[in-house]
C-alpha cells in the first residue's frame, strides 16, 4: 500500500468522498476506506492524520458502526464529522442523546477560541447542519471551541491530544469556509505537504496501468464523453498503440449527431477508433422494458456482450478499460463502506463470471471535476474535455417507460434544439449539465384552430461541481421560452415543454 496522508473512515454518510475532494483540492492527497478497517491496513497506509465521516446511524445503538479501536492509540490527530464528532464524544466519556428535532440547513458558527482548525475563518461563517442526534456532554479534557445557535457543542477539541470534532459538515458546498478548516486540519494539525496534483496523479496512474497490462492488450470503450475520451488518452500515454483498442459502440440511444462527432474528436486527438453498429441489439434487449434499474441492466449486460465479441477478433486481448467515477459507485454498490444505494450504473459492479476479462478503472476513485483537469494535463482540447456529461445507458433513462424509435426520435430532436438554444445564448458552459426528459404524458393542447393531445417534454438543467450535489440552473425565463417555443413548434408530436426545479438532493439528477 502507498502512503496516505489523511485517511478518511466512512460510516456512511453521502456526503464522505467529498471530504477527500475538498482536500485534494487543497494539494493534500487523501482516500477513503470502511469504518471496520483492520488498523494493520491503516498503519500500512502511514497516515499522518484520520478523519471519521458522517453517517446515518447513531452511536448509542446496538448495532452502531464503530472504527477498530486501535486508531485512539495510534497517536494521530483525529477529525470527527457529525457522526464521527458523536464517536469522539462518546469513546472518551461523554454522552450523547437523541436531539429533541432534527437539525437541518445553515447555521452560523460563533468561533469561542483561537484554535489552529479555525485559523483564517471569520466569525459566523455559515455551516451546514445535518444530524438527529447530539452531544449531550462533552467528555473531560476536551472544551467547547465553537457555538451556533441550536448547537451549544457545534464544534469541539482536546488540543493536547489534537482530537477536533464538529457538529456540522464542513466538507459539504453550504458550509462557506469549510475547506479552509479541513486543509487547516492537514496543514497546521497534521503537518501535511500541499503537493498532490493532477500532474502528479496522472503519472502514478499511467506507471499502475503499464505495471497491471504489462505487454497484453486493452479494449477501452469509448462514448465520446469525457470520461471515456480521459481514460482513452491516459492508455494512449501508457501503452503502445498496438495495444490499445478503443471500441465505441453506437447502441442507437445517443443525442443527434453525435456518432460522427465521436468519431471525428478521436481522429483530431490521434487515437484509433473501431465503431460498431449495434442499434439493432441494443433496441432488442431494451423491447418491453419500462423499469429504471432493468434498462440499465440490459444495456450493461449488451454492452459487455457487444466487447468481448469485438474482443475475440483480436488475440491476447486481457483487459477491459471503463471510465468509471466515484459518482457511480457510490451511487451503485456500498463499496467504501455503509453508504446507501441510490442505483445501479451500467458500468459498475464487476464483470459476468463467463468473461475473463480483468477490468482498468483509472477514474474510479475521482470526480468529474476532477477527471476535467486530467484531461488537460493529458493534452486533451479543452472543447472535448467541456462537453456536459452523458450517462453510459444513453437516452434510455431519458425515457420514461418502453424506449422505442419514436420515443428516440422525440427526445433527440428535442435535445438537439434545447442544445443550440443554450450555445447561442451562451449558457452552455455556465451550467453543468443540461438535457430534456420525454414524460410519456400526453396532455391537451390547441395547434391552430386543432386540438391536439400530443407528449410532454422536460428540460433539465443542473449546476454542480462534483454530481454528488446539484442545484437547478437558474436560467432566464427569455433562454427557457425560446427553447419551448422551438421545440413545440418545429417538433410534430410535442405540445408542452417544462423546467425542472427540483435539486439534488432529493432527486437525482438524471430522472431514472
Amino acid at each position: 500500500m502507498k502512503e496516505v496522508p489523511i485517511l478518511v473512515l466512512d460510516f456512511g454518510s453521502q456526503y464522505t468522498q467529498l471530504i477527500a475532494r475538498k482536500l485534494r483540492e487543497s494539494g493534500v492527497y487523501t482516500e477513503v476506506v470502511p469504518y471496520r478497517e483492520s488498523i494493520e491496513d491503516i498503519k500500512a497506509r502511514k497516515p499522518q492524520g484520520i478523519i471519521l465521516s458522517g453517517g446515518p446511524a447513531s452511536v448509542y445503538a446496538e448495532d452502531a458502526y464503530k472504527p477498530d479501536d486501535g486508531i485512539w492509540d495510534l497517536g494521530l490527530p483525529i477529525l470527527g464529522v457529525c457522526y464521527g464528532m458523536q464517536l469522539i464524544t462518546q469513546h472518551f466519556g461523554g454522552s450523547v442523546i437523541a436531539a429533541d428535532h432534527h437539525e437541518y440547513g445553515k447555521a452560523k458558527l460563533r468561533i469561542e477560541n483561537n484554535s489552529k482548525i479555525f485559523q483564517n475563518i471569520s466569525d459566523d461563517s455559515i455551516v451546514w447542519m445535518s444530524h438527529g442526534d447530539k452531544a449531550e456532554r462533552i467528555p473531560e479534557g476536551f472544551e467547547v471551541i465553537g457555538t451556533s445557535e441550536n448547537s451549544p457543542y457545534a464544534a469541539i477539541a482536546d488540543e493536547s491530544r489534537n482530537i477536533y470534532a464538529f457538529q456540522f459538515h464542513p466538507e459539504v458546498h453550504h458550509s462557506v469556509d469549510g475547506t479552509v478548516m479541513l486543509k487547516n486540519f492537514a496543514k497546521y494539525i497534521c503537518g501535511c505537504d500541499s503537493t498532490w496534483n493532477m500532474g502528479s496523479f496522472a503519472k502514478e496512474k499511467i506507471a499502475a496501468i503499464k505495471a497491471q497490462v504489462g505487454d497484453r492488450k486493452v479494449l477501452c470503450g469509448v462514448s465520446g464523453g469525457v470520461d471515456s475520451s480521459v481514460v482513452a488518452a491516459m492508455l494512449n500515454e501508457a501503452l503502445p498503440k498496438e495495444q490499445l483498442i478503443c471500441v465505441f459502440v453506437d447502441q442507437g440511444l445517443l443525442r443527434k449527431d453525435e456518432a460522427e462527432q465521436v468519431q471525428d474528436m478521436f481522429k483530431l486527438v490521434g487515437i484509433p477508433l473501431i465503431t460498431i453498429d449495434a442499434k439493432k441489439e441494443f433496441m432488442e434487449a431494451l423491447a418491453g422494458v419500462t423499469d429504471p434499474e432493468q434498462k440499465r441492466k440490459a444495456i450493461g449486460e449488451k454492452f459487455i456482450e457487444v466487447f468481448d465479441k469485438e474482443a475475440k477478433k483480436h488475440t491476447d486481448v486481457s483487459f477491459l478499460a471503463q471510465g468509471t467515477l466515484y459518482t457511480d459507485v457510490i451511487e451503485s454498490v456500498s463499496v467504501k463502506g455503509p453508504s446507501k444505494t441510490i442505483k445501479s450504473h451500467h458500468n459498475v459492479g464487476g464483470l459476468p463470471d463467463w468473461m475473463t476479462f480483468e477490468l482498468v478503472e483509472p477514474l474510479r476513485e475521482i470526480f468529474k471535476d476532477e477527471v476535467r483537469k486530467l484531461g488537460l494535463e493529458l493534452g486533451l482540447p479543452k472543447h472535448m474535455i467541456g462537453r456536459h456529461p452523458f450517462p453510459g445507458p444513453g437516452l434510455a433513462i431519458r425515457v420514461m417507460g418502453e424506449v422505442n424509435e419514436e420515443a428516440l426520435r422525440l427526445l433527440r430532436e428535442s435535445d438537439a434544439i434545447m442544445q443550440e438554444e443554450l450555445k447561442a445564448t451562451g449558457y452552455y458552459d455556465k451550467v453543468w449539465q443540461a438535457f430534456t426528459v420525454l414524460l410519456n404524458v400526453q396532455s391537451v393542447g390547441v395547434m391552430g384552430d386543432n386540438r391536439t393531445y400530443d407528449n410532454t417534454v422536460c428540460i433539465r438543467m443542473v449546476e454542480s461541481v462534483d454530481g454528488m450535489t446539484a442545484t437547478f440552473a437558474h436560467v432566464p425565463h427569455d433562454v427557457l421560452e425560446g427553447m419551448s417555443r422551438r421545440i413545440i413548434n418545429e417538433i410534430d408530436g410535442i405540445n408542452r415543454v417544462v423546467y425542472d426545479i427540483s435539486s439534488k438532493p432529493p432527486a437525482t439528477i438524471e430522472w431514472e
